[in-house]
């Protein structure tokens, strides 16, 4: 598996570049030296490149949180990986359950997508995740093998370009975690999943949990082993709260 924890903040919705800077000018500080884990930030797209700006020289890297498939077109609206990789991006987040609930994204669609993404050489965070109806009526794993394996189709020697997030979709933005060991016992399916799809390649993936991660609960969180990082919502807005998280992972890794 991965080396280190990813500790990654989406701030989804939030922030002007006005405000990006002074998110950066507050945060750059409270994390300066820590590099025991890998820490990454998603901005709305129009912020992107004032994060990168701010981030530049630091320990920070910036992502995106979607994108289309197509390099250019006449897709009004739509930003390509090919524009992401140019404005200074690393990573893009696709399948969130945002896009898959609320704006209707299909499997098929975001395996193009994560096509796209790896072929102009973005490393891809792919979500995956039941809806609270799926957990209760015992399908929890089935969908998320099948978003797995759907969104995976056809990226062949490519899956150690992947990290994938498991997010419970009644676990965002609700205050509910999921509790620790219900999401180990997902996050070490999914490995054992990756590793039918490519044995080889498995252990560059690495598995993160996202649904309520906040301060007080990161390290229970992180301390599962098959845990390699979190996806942080609505704590990664605050400067303060985001920086605990990223020193809890420090730490946890510290004392491995």
């Amino acid at each position: 598996m991965a080396e280190k924890l990813l500790i990654a903040g989406n701030w989804k919705m939030h922030k002007t570049p006005s405000q990006t800077v002074e998110y950066f000018r507050a945060f750059k500080p409270m994390v300066e030296g820590i590099d025991e884990v890998e820490i990454l930030i998603f901005p709305p797209f129009i912020d992107i490149p004032t994060a990168v700006s701010e981030s530049r020289g630091s320990n920070i890297k910036i992502g995106a949180q979607n994108c289309y498939f197509e390099k250019e077109g006449a897709f009004t609206g739509e930003i390509s990986p090919v524009m992401l990789r140019e404005a200074g991006c690393e990573y893009v987040i696709l399948g969130h359950s945002e896009r898959r609930h609320i704006f209707g994204e299909t499997d098929e669609l975001i395996n193009k997508k994560v096509i796209s993404a790896l072929e102009e050489g973005l490393r891809v965070i792919l979500c995956v995740g039941e809806t609270l109806q799926e957990r209760e009526s015992g399908l929890t794993f089935t969908v998320v093998e099948t978003q797995l394996r759907l969104g995976l189709s056809g990226i062949g020697d490519k899956l150690d370009r992947i990290d994938i997030a498991y997010e419970p979709v009644w676990a965002i933005g609700t205050g509910v975690a999921a509790k620790p060991e219900d999401a180990e016992e997902v996050h070490r399916f999914i490995y054992e999943k990756l590793k039918e799809i490519n044995p080889t390649k498995a252990e560059g993936v690495r598995v993160l949990y996202g649904g309520s991660v906040k301060p007080s609960n990161a390290e229970a969180i992180l301390s599962q082993p098959h845990i390699k990082g979190v996806l942080v919502g609505g704590a990664s807005l605050k400067p303060e709260s985001f920086a605990e998280i990223v020193k809890i992972g420090a730490s946890i890794e510290r004392s491995k």
